[in-house]
């Protein structure tokens, strides 16, 4: 780690880090200097490239990005602090605890870009996309707000398909391959999609909507 990425990681770090509150929900509006119109939700945001674009883009939208990886928090802190983006926090422990504590029908959008498929079945177990975990991102995404999901993996494709469309709280929003064999345009390249095509693997974009609760 070079002096200047350890020095963003222990004066900037610190100031975009979300601690969960121990009896109470959290609402992430709350955790922004000025008021957002609503707030989005990137699960391994990776090298961060994504969600910098993004932040940019909307200046009127706070941005939650969660990651544990600390080459990526690192990469992250020096896009933040590259494009002075205010607008960005951060979590760096296991998502699935960020969610559990989040007030119900919080978030608008959540993305979930080109996650570890965990390929070998004794593996399966660890996908982020599962029962429990889509239960957490019901409860926390308004209704009608939008779940992204990105991979290169057939079988995790397969696998992603069954279990949305098998959830009574998501409606996939595709009504022709197009909508999910390519990127749309408000939805920034990332750098595992670059490295998959380079592999000569072709990428899925999905788009679920939240369905109104009762």
């Amino acid at each position: 780690m070079r002096p200047g990425q350890r020095q963003l990681q222990k004066e900037l770090l610190p100031r975009l880090t979300i601690g969960l509150p121990e009896a109470e929900r959290l609402d992430p509006r709350s955790l922004f200097p000025i008021p957002v119109g609503a707030v989005w939700l990137e699960i391994g945001f990776g090298a961060g490239e994504h969600l910098a674009t993004q932040a940019e883009h909307h200046p009127d939208i706070g941005f939650i990005g969660s990651e544990v990886f600390e080459d990526g928090i690192v990469r992250l802190l020096g896009e933040v602090e590259r494009r002075a983006l205010g607008n960005v926090r951060l979590f760096t422990e296991d998502a699935r605890l960020l969610l559990a504590a989040l007030t119900p029908a919080s978030i608008s959008r959540i993305f979930v870009l080109f996650p570890d498929p965990w390929p070998k079945r004794r593996h399966h177990k660890r996908r982020l996309i599962a029962p429990a975990t889509l239960d957490l991102l019901a409860a926390a995404m308004e209704d009608r707000a939008e779940l992204r999901l990105a991979t290169d993996d057939r079988g995790y494709l397969a696998w992603m398909l069954d279990h949305m469309t098998a959830h009574a709280d998501f409606r996939w929003l595709a009504q022709r391959p197009a909508d999910w064999r390519e990127r749309p345009l408000d939805w920034p390249a990332t750098r595992y999609e670059q490295k998959a095509r380079a592999a000569g693997r072709s990428p899925a974009f999905l788009r679920f909507c939240r369905r109104p609760r009762g």
